[in-house]
């Protein structure tokens, strides 16, 4: 943003120069040019509006006399906006790149993501069987334990 505003500074420096050299170039044409007194010295006849049209029609030869370089100013205009654009073609570029590189990492993390859900769901259906297996070796076990106990009261009444 600041490079933005730099460039259009210097465009607007460039533009004001231009148009004080040309404000300079005016002035000295009318500093050679008549008055309107000096009009009316050399046409004592004339009215006052009769003056101002041929005042007014002498500033329009010398504005047509003064040569405005506009090709000058559009070339430094073309120049500083090719500059511009090229900068901002630069900067897509970096963009777009970051762009496809955080796409890629994105793109990564989903697989990594549905990985780590398989891994998980085969670890729960792993969980699920050991805790069946699990609950029958208990169930198992209090059998056997009763078949042990009932074994050990069966020795204990015949007398040993």
């Amino acid at each position: 943003m600041d490079k933005d505003i730099n460039i259009w500074k210097q465009r607007n420096e460039i533009l004001h120069k231009k148009v004080n050299r040309q404000m300079d170039e005016i002035k000295n044409l009318n500093e050679k040019g008549e008055t309107i007194f000096d009009l009316a010295r050399k046409y004592p006849n004339k009215t006052y509006k009769e003056l101002e049209a041929y005042r007014e029609a002498d500033r329009q030869q010398e504005a047509q006399q003064i040569i405005i370089p506009e090709d000058e100013v559009a070339k430094e205009a073309d120049a500083l906006m090719i500059n511009k654009i090229t900068k901002y073609e630069g900067r897509i570029e970096e963009l777009q790149k970051e762009i496809d590189r955080v796409k890629k990492e994105n793109n990564d993390l989903f697989l990594r993501i549905a990985e780590l859900t398989e891994v998980e769901e085969s670890h729960r259906r792993m969980n699920g069987k050991l805790q069946e297996r699990l609950s029958e070796v208990e169930e198992d076990n209090k059998k056997l334990a009763r078949q042990i106990e009932d074994k050990i009261n069966q020795l204990r009444r015949s007398g040993l």
